[in-house]
């Protein structure tokens, strides 16, 4: 077939998806009680078991992962274990106040499908899965199995990944599709830090606070952190808190960083501006996550997005963080378009119903060239 008959497939497809999304819509997945079989909840694993389902259905091999993660697979196994891998998540926010229609119910409105995990994720990842189907029901093969993996705990914490990773090996290469258009081929690093002081040196902690965090332009110049490079720009300095815990008075902050630098590099950096008898405590961290940009892979994904979206994009980074954070070999890719922002953890979340079919159709057209790719190719 040519390109224009596989767009054709992958918008005839859509139906199926929407009834797909429904079923998955109704489910309220969000992270619960943890019971012996159910380990993030009864939630996500209704969601996870209803997914494997509808993809039996489709016809794919499935298996479920100690009721944490699961997934379809298509295609023949390889010796070596390899495979292609897309990585999404059918677990939810909390629904919260303030929906115009049914939460728990997949409600079209205004050429938009309205409900809890619409765009994050149940949207994108049945998507990724409905696309899939079509190029195997139409007889392409890859030179290794694709995966669409179902995650059940990205929202709190990843552990699902986490687990899927003591099971199964990395993919050769994949994505997620949990964060826009188009290739994000890189993810800054983020450190949050404690600074704490006793109750005699509160005005030092407050001095320190103004000088070197408040009254700045946030890239950390004063802290002597203004790290910066080509991929990522300049560094971030954000979410300053104050607070008190066990008689010790604390500022927090967060530090979006660039690859140009490390965790050592900062908190050594940041020690040396503290005040006398302060104290310096890493909260969280993740580190950079930086993919070839050049790469074959990147720059056939990007291809397949400019071509359909007929735009002059080219790759990006992000601050923010996905389960590429935690699955080597995976890039962030979609399903966001530009200019969409706000809207998966709020009440009525939504993805629109011709967004969702060029997600498809972009997501079809990857995995049709990923069907393409040599072995060897990075």
């Amino acid at each position: 077939m040519n390109r224009e008959e596989w767009i054709n497939r992958l918008k005839e497809v859509q139906p199926m998806l929407f009834d797909g999304l429904r079923r998955m819509v109704a489910i309220p997945s969000i992270r619960g009680k943890e019971e012996p079989d159910a380990p993030f909840g009864r939630g996500p694993k209704q969601a996870l078991e209803e997914v494997l389902k509808i993809a039996t259905e489709l016809g794919f091999h499935t298996k479920n992962i100690d009721d944490k993660i699961g997934y379809a697979e298509y295609g023949e196994n390889r010796a070596d274990g390899a495979y292609y891998g897309v990585f999404g998540h059918v677990d939810v926010m909390p629904l919260g106040e303030g929906w115009n229609s049914p939460p728990l119910s997949l409600t079209l409105r205004e050429g938009k499908l309205f409900g809890r995990g619409t765009l994050d994720n149940k949207g994108p990842i049945l998507s990724n899965l409905y696309a899939l189907y079509v190029l195997k029901e139409n007889g392409v093969t890859f030179d290794r199995p694709v995966r669409i993996v179902f995650g059940t705990n990205e929202e709190t914490g990843f552990g699902c990944v986490k687990h899927y990773l003591t099971k199964e090996i990395p993919p050769t290469f994949g994505w997620t599709p949990d964060c826009k258009w188009p290739v994000v081929y890189g993810e800054r690093g983020r450190l949050k830090v404690r600074v704490s002081v006793p109750e005699s040196m509160v005005a030092d902690l407050y001095d320190f606070a103004n000088c070197k965090l408040l009254h700045t332009n946030h890239r950390g110049e004063e802290l002597g952190i203004a790290y910066h490079d080509e991929d990522f720009g300049m560094m971030q300095l954000r979410g300053e808190t104050f607070g008190i815990e066990e008689n010790q008075h604390y500022v927090e902050w967060t530090m979006c960083y660039p690859a140009s630098c490390t965790k050592s590099d900062l908190l050594n950096q940041i020690t040396a501006q503290l005040p006398e008898k302060a104290t310096l405590e890493v909260i969280s961290h993740w580190a950079p996550v930086l993919y070839d940009k050049s790469s074959k892979y990147v720059q056939a994904l990007q291809q397949v997005y400019t071509d359909v979206t007929k735009s002059d994009s080219i790759p990006v980074t992000t601050t923010g963080g996905t389960y590429a954070k935690i699955i080597p070999n995976i890039i962030a890719y979609g399903p966001s378009f530009p200019g969409q922002r706000d809207i998966a953890h709020l009440p009525n979340e939504w993805i629109g119903v011709k967004d969702l079919e060029t997600d498809t159709i972009i997501y079809g057209l990857a995995l049709l060239a990923l069907s393409n790719m040599k072995e060897g190719m990075k």
